[in-house]
């Protein structure tokens, strides 16, 4: 039965917590976050105030990369429970209103796949065209000069088939060939399985990278080299990623999905590296007809200036209209500051600066941004990156690029639930990643106890902000202010406000246009250091304000 439109418009302004299962809660005591983990953390991430759960990753996956390397895309791997135990997890999720929203992981597999199994067989078999197959250079060289992501040729020798297979992840995650109709049918069927469980609504994992060029053309040198998707040592940056990614074909597969999502009124939010993130993301999300939402790694970045923010936000905020007047609608975006692929936020945007004040102006000001915008565990107890020596680093990525990059290891660290527990209180045995000592003195059941903490602001900010329309769905424009300072107004229907944050540890002062000096400073959300006083804004050090204008 297809939902009403009022229902599926959850996702607008929306908050999304993402779990990263494997790290959230442990309830079997084998060192791993499981399903039944996150059902009894259900009640915790419900009195946060979020919309939504996003959940990385639960397939039956030989975990090289931790699941994004999906083996059977109907069933979840024992690691982390069983379908009954998905089951049970949704059912929880939805008596407590919350969303389920889960990671899908279109653009490649796992190498233990079964159909990757049969394809790499031989020219002939059923499967021979599921993946992106090409014959060798004369000199027996790759078929082109494709970079993969993680470090090296994006393309991986078979014996078998004597040809080249395509990955742009890891040579254990072959892509699959988007250009065969079959492979598209098999993607949306995996899809309906879980909408028929009761999702409602997905992440797309690389969903721009579903289709490649068919003429297997060599990538240009890059004009302006992507620093935003991959870190500065990565010689992935420095290509124009032209021909294998963000094709012209994958608008019309987008459209597949989402007429299917419609069909159970289900959300998506896309995940978008592109070498211009923000001109696919208003492409993609245009018109109504392909995915809800996207993000990108435009605010992933280690620069976390007013200046940067702003420019992502007014750099978004023209595509969309201009992608939305030929598409017949504007899209949507959704912020995201912190993920399980960067450092934590508070340490690499806060250089040195980890303090509870600044994470709190960090939730304040991402979630005053128009858009909708998710949230990653433990931000909302302040967690800084933690440092992992070497002999105990999981991920492949920061191994093969180990010690200028470190890896996605020390953003998915356990969580601290319990400050004095064994592992604190994730699990009864030794975790996959070390618990962190810094994080053991913010874990939840110390700030349980503190008015004063992030935890406690999370709580008190979002509910605040759940009840005001003009954070959710109102227009945006900034005013011009000096560094650290980010101004700007949220306007809906008679309604403004003014929204102004200092990003700094020094206290600033903001003087008024004269349009605003009628302002009146609103209460309610917690954030404290915002002064307004005749003509200027007075903001302490990590400080903000909110204000009403009236007309």
């Amino acid at each position: 039965m297809k939902k009403t439109k009022q229902a599926s418009d959850w996702w607008r302004g929306g908050v999304i917590y993402q779990i990263y299962p494997r790290s959230f809660a442990d309830s079997n005591g084998d060192g791993v976050g499981d399903l039944a983990g996150i059902t009894e953390k259900l009640p915790y991430v419900a009195s946060l105030g979020v919309d939504a759960i996003w959940i990385s990753p639960i397939f039956k996956s030989p975990m090289k990369d931790f699941g994004y390397d999906v083996s059977d895309y109907c069933d979840v791997d024992p690691l982390f429970g069983d379908l009954a135990g998905f089951d049970q997890l949704v059912k929880a999720a939805h008596g407590l209103g919350l969303k389920v929203m889960i990671d899908q992981v279109l653009s490649h597999c796992s190498d233990q796949h079964a159909w990757f199994k049969e394809s790499r067989q031989s020219r002939d078999n059923p499967k021979a065209d599921w993946y992106v197959w090409a014959d060798p250079q004369p000199d027996g060289t790759p078929p082109n000069n494709w970079l993969s992501v993680f470090g090296g040729s994006a393309w991986q020798w078979e014996s078998r088939r004597r040809q080249y297979f395509l990955h742009n992840f890891l040579s254990s995650q072959p892509d699959l060939n988007f250009h065969n109709p079959d492979v598209q049918q098999a993607m949306l069927d995996s899809i309906r399985f879980w909408l028929e469980r009761g999702v409602d609504g997905f992440r797309f994992d690389a969903c721009n990278f579903h289709f490649h060029d068919r003429k297997l053309r060599a990538n240009p040198p890059a004009t302006v080299r992507d620093s935003k998707t991959v870190s500065a040592d990565n010689p992935y940056g420095l290509q124009a990623h032209k021909y294998d990614k963000s094709q012209p074909e994958n608008i019309a597969f987008l459209q597949k999905v989402r007429a299917l999502l419609d069909e159970y009124g289900a959300a998506s939010v896309g995940e978008v590296g592109d070498d211009n993130s923000l001109k696919v993301m208003a492409k993609y999300t245009s018109g109504g007809d392909k995915l809800h939402m996207a993000y990108s790694f435009n605010l992933l970045t280690p620069d976390g200036s007013a200046a940067h923010i702003r420019q992502q936000v007014e750099e978004l905020e023209a595509q969309l209209k201009k992608t939305g007047k030929k598409e017949g609608g504007e899209g949507w975006g959704c912020w995201s500051i912190g993920n399980h692929d960067v450092a934590r936020v508070v340490s690499r945007w806060g250089k040195g600066e980890t303090s509870p004040a600044y994470a709190k102006l960090l939730l304040a000001m991402s979630a005053s941004l128009k858009g909708s915008l998710c949230i990653y565990q433990g931000e909302e107890l302040a967690l800084t990156e933690a440092d992992i020596p070497f002999e105990q680093l999981q991920d492949p990525y920061g191994i093969t690029f180990w010690p200028e990059f470190k890896g996605r290891d020390g953003c998915r660290t356990p969580m601290p639930w319990q400050a004095k527990a064994k592992h604190g209180g994730f699990s009864s045995s030794k975790p996959w990643l070390p618990v962190s000592k810094e994080h053991l003195a913010r874990a939840v059941d110390v700030q349980e106890q503190d008015g004063a903490s992030t935890l406690a602001f999370y709580r008190q900010f979002l509910a605040w902000r759940k009840a005001q329309p003009v954070l959710k769905t109102g227009d945006i424009a900034f005013l011009d202010a000096p560094e650290p300072l980010l101004v700007f107004t949220r306007s809906l229907g008679e309604q403004t406000w003014l929204c102004a944050f200092n990003l700094g540890g020094e206290a600033q002062r903001f003087k008024l246009p004269k349009r605003l000096r009628d302002a009146q400073a609103l209460q309610g959300h917690g954030l404290g250091g915002g002064l307004l006083n005749k003509d200027y804004v007075e903001l302490a050090p990590f400080g903000g304000l909110f204000a009403t204008i009236c007309h």
